[in-house]
Protein backbone atom coordinates (compact mmCIF):
# COMPACT_ATOMS: atom_id res chain seq x y z
CA UNK A 1 0.00 0.00 0.00
CA UNK A 2 1.41 3.35 -0.75
CA UNK A 3 1.92 5.53 2.22
CA UNK A 4 2.33 9.77 1.81
CA UNK A 5 4.06 11.43 4.59
CA UNK A 6 4.58 14.96 4.83
CA UNK A 7 5.66 16.79 8.04
CA UNK A 8 8.86 17.82 9.65
CA UNK A 9 9.50 14.47 11.12
CA UNK A 10 8.87 12.54 8.43
CA UNK A 11 12.27 10.96 8.44
CA UNK A 12 12.41 10.08 11.88
CA UNK A 13 8.88 8.41 11.08
CA UNK A 14 9.98 6.30 8.33
CA UNK A 15 12.65 4.99 10.17
CA UNK A 16 10.80 4.17 13.09
CA UNK A 17 8.04 2.40 10.70
CA UNK A 18 10.72 0.07 9.59
CA UNK A 19 11.71 -0.93 12.76
CA UNK A 20 9.41 -0.85 15.83
CA UNK A 21 5.45 0.63 15.06
CA UNK A 22 3.04 -1.53 15.32
CA UNK A 23 1.20 -2.01 11.68
CA UNK A 24 -2.20 -3.36 12.81
CA UNK A 25 -4.71 -3.49 15.58
CA UNK A 26 -3.56 -7.15 16.26
CA UNK A 27 0.01 -5.72 16.87
CA UNK A 28 -0.93 -3.28 19.13
CA UNK A 29 -0.47 -3.17 22.73
CA UNK A 30 -2.30 -1.48 25.53
CA UNK A 31 -5.42 0.71 25.27
CA UNK A 32 -8.01 -2.51 24.52
CA UNK A 33 -11.38 -0.48 24.80
CA UNK A 34 -9.75 1.91 21.93
CA UNK A 35 -8.78 -0.90 19.77
CA UNK A 36 -11.30 -2.82 20.17
CA UNK A 37 -14.06 0.11 19.12
CA UNK A 38 -11.71 0.95 16.59
CA UNK A 39 -11.80 -2.81 15.04
CA UNK A 40 -15.74 -2.54 15.06
CA UNK A 41 -15.94 0.66 13.35
CA UNK A 42 -13.47 0.14 10.68
CA UNK A 43 -15.38 -3.00 10.45
CA UNK A 44 -18.77 -1.71 9.75
CA UNK A 45 -17.28 1.33 7.35
CA UNK A 46 -15.83 -1.68 5.04
CA UNK A 47 -18.83 -3.01 5.00
CA UNK A 48 -20.89 0.03 4.12
CA UNK A 49 -18.27 0.99 1.72
CA UNK A 50 -17.79 4.52 3.35
CA UNK A 51 -14.67 6.67 4.57
CA UNK A 52 -14.53 6.90 8.73
CA UNK A 53 -16.01 9.21 10.85
CA UNK A 54 -13.24 11.60 11.89
CA UNK A 55 -11.22 10.47 14.51
CA UNK A 56 -9.57 12.84 18.12
CA UNK A 57 -7.07 10.98 19.91
CA UNK A 58 -5.93 12.71 23.09
CA UNK A 59 -3.57 12.44 26.05
CA UNK A 60 -0.47 12.58 27.57
CA UNK A 61 2.45 12.41 24.59
CA UNK A 62 4.00 9.04 24.01
CA UNK A 63 1.50 6.61 24.31
CA UNK A 64 0.80 6.02 20.37
CA UNK A 65 -2.11 8.44 19.03
CA UNK A 66 0.61 9.02 15.60
CA UNK A 67 0.82 4.98 15.95
CA UNK A 68 -3.22 4.33 16.23
CA UNK A 69 -3.12 7.63 13.01
CA UNK A 70 -0.83 5.16 10.93
CA UNK A 71 -2.90 1.74 12.06
CA UNK A 72 -6.50 3.52 11.21
CA UNK A 73 -4.83 3.75 7.47
CA UNK A 74 -3.15 0.75 7.24
CA UNK A 75 -6.72 -1.12 8.24
CA UNK A 76 -8.64 0.94 6.05
CA UNK A 77 -6.44 0.01 3.45
CA UNK A 78 -5.67 3.95 2.51
CA UNK A 79 -2.46 6.29 1.87
CA UNK A 80 -1.75 8.48 5.12
CA UNK A 81 -0.93 12.11 4.56
CA UNK A 82 1.18 13.95 7.90
CA UNK A 83 0.85 17.69 8.89
CA UNK A 84 1.31 19.44 12.29
CA UNK A 85 -0.95 22.32 13.93
CA UNK A 86 1.50 25.34 14.15
CA UNK A 87 2.56 24.15 10.20
CA UNK A 88 -0.62 25.15 8.68
CA UNK A 89 -0.08 29.09 9.34
CA UNK A 90 -2.79 30.17 6.17
CA UNK A 91 -5.79 29.12 4.67
CA UNK A 92 -3.25 28.63 1.62
CA UNK A 93 -1.61 25.47 3.89
CA UNK A 94 -4.43 23.82 4.41
CA UNK A 95 -5.97 24.27 0.98
CA UNK A 96 -2.96 22.44 -0.69
CA UNK A 97 -3.22 19.51 1.67
CA UNK A 98 -7.35 19.46 1.42
CA UNK A 99 -6.74 19.43 -2.64
CA UNK A 100 -4.33 16.71 -3.26
CA UNK A 101 -6.45 14.20 -1.42
CA UNK A 102 -7.81 11.22 -2.86
CA UNK A 103 -11.10 8.93 -1.78
CA UNK A 104 -10.84 7.19 1.28
CA UNK A 105 -7.37 9.21 2.02
CA UNK A 106 -6.68 9.56 5.97
CA UNK A 107 -5.43 13.19 6.89
CA UNK A 108 -3.47 12.67 10.12
CA UNK A 109 -3.12 16.61 11.88
CA UNK A 110 -0.48 16.42 14.76
CA UNK A 111 -1.13 19.01 17.57
CA UNK A 112 -4.35 19.81 16.29
CA UNK A 113 -4.88 22.43 19.06
CA UNK A 114 -2.98 24.56 17.63
CA UNK A 115 -4.39 25.00 14.57
CA UNK A 116 -5.26 28.49 14.69
CA UNK A 117 -8.86 29.97 14.68
CA UNK A 118 -9.73 31.20 11.49
CA UNK A 119 -8.01 28.12 9.86
CA UNK A 120 -10.67 25.93 11.85
CA UNK A 121 -13.21 27.71 9.75
CA UNK A 122 -12.19 26.08 6.69
CA UNK A 123 -11.51 22.93 7.96
CA UNK A 124 -15.47 22.74 9.38
CA UNK A 125 -17.05 22.29 5.83
CA UNK A 126 -14.40 19.87 4.71
CA UNK A 127 -14.95 17.66 7.40
CA UNK A 128 -18.65 17.57 7.17
CA UNK A 129 -19.38 18.62 3.91
CA UNK A 130 -16.42 17.28 2.35
CA UNK A 131 -16.28 21.11 0.32
CA UNK A 132 -13.36 23.75 0.20
CA UNK A 133 -14.65 27.25 0.47
CA UNK A 134 -11.85 29.51 -0.96
CA UNK A 135 -11.59 33.05 -1.32
CA UNK A 136 -10.12 34.89 -4.17
CA UNK A 137 -9.29 38.04 -4.37
CA UNK A 138 -10.04 39.70 -8.03
CA UNK A 139 -7.90 42.57 -9.74
CA UNK A 140 -10.13 45.22 -9.34
CA UNK A 141 -10.32 45.05 -5.42
CA UNK A 142 -13.24 42.90 -4.95
CA UNK A 143 -13.22 38.88 -4.22
CA UNK A 144 -15.07 36.13 -4.81
CA UNK A 145 -15.18 32.76 -2.77
CA UNK A 146 -14.74 29.23 -4.84
CA UNK A 147 -16.37 26.61 -3.14
CA UNK A 148 -14.55 22.91 -4.48
CA UNK A 149 -15.87 19.55 -4.00
CA UNK A 150 -13.28 17.32 -2.01
CA UNK A 151 -13.16 13.60 -1.90
CA UNK A 152 -14.77 12.11 1.24
CA UNK A 153 -11.57 11.26 3.55
CA UNK A 154 -10.82 10.76 7.25
CA UNK A 155 -9.40 13.45 9.30
CA UNK A 156 -7.47 11.96 12.64
CA UNK A 157 -6.76 14.76 15.14
CA UNK A 158 -4.10 13.89 18.06
CA UNK A 159 -3.31 16.40 21.02
CA UNK A 160 -1.94 16.46 24.50
CA UNK A 161 -4.56 19.21 25.37
CA UNK A 162 -7.77 18.43 24.27
CA UNK A 163 -9.08 21.24 26.62
CA UNK A 164 -7.90 23.08 23.98
CA UNK A 165 -9.76 22.49 21.14
CA UNK A 166 -12.28 25.14 20.57
CA UNK A 167 -16.03 22.77 21.02
CA UNK A 168 -17.05 23.52 17.50
CA UNK A 169 -14.39 21.42 15.94
CA UNK A 170 -14.58 18.78 18.97
CA UNK A 171 -17.83 18.52 17.99
CA UNK A 172 -17.28 17.29 14.12
CA UNK A 173 -15.21 14.29 15.16
CA UNK A 174 -17.60 11.38 15.06
CA UNK A 175 -14.86 9.22 17.30
CA UNK A 176 -13.29 10.18 20.52
CA UNK A 177 -11.08 8.36 22.32
CA UNK A 178 -8.90 9.84 25.24
CA UNK A 179 -5.23 7.34 25.71
CA UNK A 180 -4.53 6.38 29.17
CA UNK A 181 -1.02 5.46 30.46
CA UNK A 182 -0.31 2.06 30.51
CA UNK A 183 0.44 -0.63 32.94
CA UNK A 184 3.45 -2.14 33.77
CA UNK A 185 2.63 -5.79 32.38
CA UNK A 186 1.56 -3.98 28.82
CA UNK A 187 4.64 -2.17 29.08
CA UNK A 188 6.95 -5.22 29.73
CA UNK A 189 4.81 -6.53 26.52
CA UNK A 190 5.95 -3.81 24.23
CA UNK A 191 9.61 -3.92 25.48
CA UNK A 192 9.91 -7.87 24.61
CA UNK A 193 8.21 -7.28 20.82
CA UNK A 194 10.84 -4.24 20.48
CA UNK A 195 13.46 -6.69 21.82
CA UNK A 196 12.85 -9.01 19.19
CA UNK A 197 12.09 -6.80 16.22
CA UNK A 198 15.54 -5.24 16.99
CA UNK A 199 17.01 -8.43 17.47
CA UNK A 200 18.66 -8.14 21.04
CA UNK A 201 17.40 -10.22 23.71
CA UNK A 202 16.36 -9.55 26.89
CA UNK A 203 15.63 -11.13 29.71
CA UNK A 204 12.50 -10.79 31.98
CA UNK A 205 13.86 -9.29 34.87
CA UNK A 206 15.56 -6.54 32.98
CA UNK A 207 12.36 -5.58 31.01
CA UNK A 208 10.44 -5.94 33.92
CA UNK A 209 12.94 -3.16 35.50
CA UNK A 210 12.41 -1.63 32.52
CA UNK A 211 9.25 -1.40 32.30
CA UNK A 212 8.58 0.26 35.93
CA UNK A 213 10.97 2.80 34.99
CA UNK A 214 9.56 3.79 31.56
CA UNK A 215 6.61 6.38 33.29
CA UNK A 216 3.96 4.21 31.84
CA UNK A 217 4.77 5.41 28.33
CA UNK A 218 5.53 3.18 25.53
CA UNK A 219 7.49 5.72 23.68
CA UNK A 220 10.05 6.51 26.62
CA UNK A 221 10.13 2.48 26.83
CA UNK A 222 11.25 2.33 23.72
CA UNK A 223 13.35 5.17 23.78
CA UNK A 224 15.06 3.43 27.20
CA UNK A 225 15.43 0.21 25.57
CA UNK A 226 17.89 1.44 22.63
CA UNK A 227 19.61 3.41 25.08
CA UNK A 228 20.38 0.41 26.98
CA UNK A 229 20.92 -1.50 23.80
CA UNK A 230 23.94 0.29 23.22
CA UNK A 231 25.72 -0.02 26.29
CA UNK A 232 24.56 -3.72 25.95
CA UNK A 233 26.25 -3.88 22.77
CA UNK A 234 29.66 -1.65 24.04
CA UNK A 235 29.85 -3.89 27.23
CA UNK A 236 30.18 -6.86 24.85
CA UNK A 237 26.63 -8.77 25.52
CA UNK A 238 24.53 -10.33 23.22
CA UNK A 239 21.67 -9.78 26.04
CA UNK A 240 20.47 -6.92 28.34
CA UNK A 241 20.19 -8.65 31.86
CA UNK A 242 19.27 -6.56 34.95
CA UNK A 243 22.63 -5.89 35.29
CA UNK A 244 23.57 -3.69 32.44
CA UNK A 245 20.27 -2.62 32.54
CA UNK A 246 20.65 -0.52 36.02
CA UNK A 247 24.12 0.81 35.34
CA UNK A 248 22.76 2.33 32.00
CA UNK A 249 19.59 4.05 33.09
CA UNK A 250 21.92 4.85 36.23
CA UNK A 251 24.12 6.65 33.64
CA UNK A 252 20.70 8.22 31.75
CA UNK A 253 19.54 9.65 35.22
CA UNK A 254 16.34 7.65 35.15
CA UNK A 255 16.17 6.20 38.96
CA UNK A 256 13.84 3.69 40.21
CA UNK A 257 10.82 5.66 39.95
CA UNK A 258 11.31 6.68 36.55
CA UNK A 259 12.16 10.11 37.53
CA UNK A 260 15.05 11.46 35.01
CA UNK A 261 16.93 15.12 35.96
CA UNK A 262 14.35 16.98 34.69
CA UNK A 263 11.58 15.42 37.05
CA UNK A 264 13.90 15.75 40.17
CA UNK A 265 14.99 19.46 39.45
CA UNK A 266 11.03 20.37 39.22
CA UNK A 267 10.88 18.60 42.59
CA UNK A 268 13.59 20.34 44.27
CA UNK A 269 12.93 23.85 43.06
CA UNK A 270 9.26 23.16 44.08
CA UNK A 271 10.07 22.17 47.75
CA UNK A 272 13.85 23.74 48.34
CA UNK A 273 12.79 27.13 46.81
CA UNK A 274 8.86 27.36 47.07
CA UNK A 275 8.79 25.74 50.27
CA UNK A 276 6.95 23.23 48.99
CA UNK A 277 3.87 25.18 47.15
CA UNK A 278 1.51 26.19 46.44
CA UNK A 279 3.20 28.06 43.04
CA UNK A 280 2.48 28.42 39.42
CA UNK A 281 3.73 26.01 36.92
CA UNK A 282 5.17 28.51 34.62
CA UNK A 283 7.13 29.90 37.96
CA UNK A 284 8.76 26.33 38.60
CA UNK A 285 9.26 26.59 34.97
CA UNK A 286 11.21 30.14 34.82
CA UNK A 287 13.39 29.09 38.28
CA UNK A 288 14.28 25.37 36.59
CA UNK A 289 15.12 27.05 32.56
CA UNK A 290 12.51 24.46 31.44
CA UNK A 291 10.04 25.91 29.48
CA UNK A 292 5.88 25.87 30.81
CA UNK A 293 4.70 23.55 28.27
CA UNK A 294 7.64 21.30 28.72
CA UNK A 295 6.37 21.44 32.49
CA UNK A 296 2.86 21.00 31.73
CA UNK A 297 3.17 18.23 29.04
CA UNK A 298 5.75 15.75 30.07
CA UNK A 299 6.81 16.48 33.64
CA UNK A 300 3.56 16.78 35.97
CA UNK A 301 1.38 14.66 33.74
CA UNK A 302 3.50 11.78 35.37
CA UNK A 303 4.41 13.24 38.81
CA UNK A 304 0.61 14.14 39.33
CA UNK A 305 -0.37 10.72 38.39
CA UNK A 306 2.24 9.18 41.18
CA UNK A 307 1.17 11.47 43.74
CA UNK A 308 4.54 13.43 44.22
CA UNK A 309 2.81 16.87 43.55
CA UNK A 310 -0.88 17.80 43.06
CA UNK A 311 -2.68 21.06 41.83
CA UNK A 312 -4.80 23.24 43.61
CA UNK A 313 -6.50 26.23 42.52
CA UNK A 314 -3.22 28.49 44.36
CA UNK A 315 -0.65 26.33 42.39
CA UNK A 316 1.37 23.58 42.14
CA UNK A 317 2.21 21.76 46.25
CA UNK A 318 4.75 18.96 46.93
CA UNK A 319 3.29 15.81 48.34
CA UNK A 320 4.93 13.83 50.97
CA UNK A 321 6.06 11.23 48.24
CA UNK A 322 8.27 13.99 46.57
CA UNK A 323 9.98 14.76 50.24
CA UNK A 324 10.60 11.19 50.38
CA UNK A 325 11.90 10.27 47.38
CA UNK A 326 14.37 13.16 47.58
CA UNK A 327 14.70 12.20 51.16
CA UNK A 328 14.29 15.61 52.16
CA UNK A 329 12.28 16.18 55.73
CA UNK A 330 8.59 16.74 55.29
CA UNK A 331 7.02 18.95 57.60
CA UNK A 332 3.13 19.11 57.73
CA UNK A 333 1.61 22.80 57.68
CA UNK A 334 -0.63 21.32 60.76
Amino acid sequence: MKRLVDSEKSDELDNYDQTIRPQSLEEYVGQTEIKENLEVFIKACKMRDEVLDHVLLYGPPGLGKTTLAHIIANEMGANIRTATGPSIEKSGDLAAILSTLEQGDVLFIDEIHRIPRFIEEILYPAMEDFVLDIVIANGDGTSRNLRIDLPPFTLVGATTRAGDISSPLRDRFGIVSKLNYYNEEELFKIIRRTSKVLNMPIDDEAAKELARRSRKTPRLANRLFKRVRDFALVFGSDVIDEEIMKIALKRLNVDSSGLDQIDKEYLEALITKFNGGPVGAATVATSIGEEVTTIEDVVEPYLLQEGFIKRTPRGRVACPKAYKHLNIEYVSEN
